[in-house]
């Protein structure tokens, strides 16, 4: 999200989701199920902010909030599970990783109480992340690939699943939220 650069000739899941889907894509490693977008048309009939849910197999969930009109910068990619949490904040220059040992943890009781719920709390700690740029380092695995013959992991292939999520977000964000099948 940031206050930024509108297009004329796409939307804002054309214009910022492909990087997000992307890493999506490569941690979660499954075929969304379902996606349903929804989002606002402020200045040039294209969508300038939009929301994106994707439905995953084993109860796996993904949300992608792109935006043109954020007065403030977000870079944040967020990761819950059962043991932990993880936080990336991208603009943070020090510690861009933070580990959350927090968890919510459900147990059956009896009577009124069906659904008992504990809360977790633990530390947290922040992993050294090398100082990088990204561009840099997805440069020279690119270069690595092809002198080593190997599959890059962000193929071809890749690329399409990422295309037929944003395909699937757009016609979602056009049919005001109806989910559509991947």
């Amino acid at each position: 999200m940031n206050l930024g650069l509108f297009q004329h000739d796409v939307n804002v899941v054309w214009d910022l989701a492909p990087h997000d889907l992307a890493i999506m894509d490569y941690i979660i490693r499954e075929k969304p199920e379902a996606c349903v977008a929804t989002g606002g048309r402020q200045l040039n009939g294209h969508a300038d902010m939009a929301f994106i849910s994707l439905n995953f197999p084993g109860n796996v969930v993904a949300h992608i909030n792109v935006n043109w009109l954020s007065p403030v910068k977000v870079r944040t990619t967020l990761i819950g599970g059962k043991k932990r949490m993880l936080v990336w904040n991208d603009l943070e220059a020090d510690e861009k990783i933070k580990v959350y040992d927090t968890g919510v943890e459900i147990k059956n009781g009896q009577g009124v109480y069906d659904l008992l719920v504990s809360y977790r709390s633990g530390d947290i700690w922040t992993p050294k992340v090398e100082q990088t740029e990204a561009l840099k380092v997805e440069l020279e695995y690119f270069v690595r690939c092809i002198q080593d013959d190997l599959t890059p992991h962000n193929d071809g292939i890749a690329g399409l699943r990422v295309v037929k999520m944003l395909e699937a977000a757009d016609r979602s964000l056009k049919e005001r939220g109806r989910a559509v099948l991947l």
